[in-house]
């Protein structure tokens, strides 16, 4: 498609962007289990240690920033979004570039922001703080659709608009999985 037919495309619905969040996560746990939890099993299994915790949520932050950046930039859509008919646009339906991709992971993830408000206020306790996690991430976040204003064919989330980012949901027709 030419850029100017994906910008034309509508923006992808609510309960879209949750199946297509969830379908997500459920990739991320491969992608986690391979780049973070066996490095740091052999870690503990080897020389008896671990990451301290503040380099262990780096570390995943970073892995799972080069997740993103790097399907983002390469074809607009991640394995989730490519099942679900999701592509990622930059301005004028343009691929996004690194910057903006990188942005976009950097606002994308403000989410957790509130989680620690909430887990702070409250004094939540592993389970409680995973439920929560899931719920904000998967439900409340994408809820930020409602604060665009604009023609609702065109509505997109907070990151989206800080980032220069537009999702778009691709007709049948022109879905090929690579």
């Amino acid at each position: 498609m030419t850029p100017s037919e994906l910008n034309a495309l509508p923006s992808p619905r609510f309960w879209r962007r949750v199946s297509c969040c969830l379908y997500e996560q459920l990739v991320l746990l491969g992608v986690i289990a391979l780049t973070f939890l066996v490095p740091n099993l052999l870690l503990g299994m080897l020389f008896n240690t671990s990451l301290p915790s503040w380099l262990t949520f780096l570390y995943l932050y970073l892995v799972l920033g080069f997740y993103f950046v790097w399907y983002w930039t390469k074809s607009g859509q991640t394995l989730a979004m490519q099942t679900w008919r999701v592509r990622m646009i930059g301005r004028d339906g343009f691929n996004v570039n690194k910057k903006q991709a990188l942005w976009r992971y950097v606002y994308g993830s403000l989410w957790i922001i509130p989680c620690i408000l909430i887990q702070w206020a409250f004094h939540l306790e592993k389970w409680q703080i995973i439920e929560m996690l899931f719920t904000v991430a998967l439900f409340i976040w994408p809820l930020s659709i409602y604060l665009d204003r604009r023609n609702t064919i065109e509505r997109q989330s907070l990151p989206d608009r800080f980032a220069g980012t537009r999702l778009v949901e691709l007709p049948k027709h022109l879905v090929t999985l690579s």
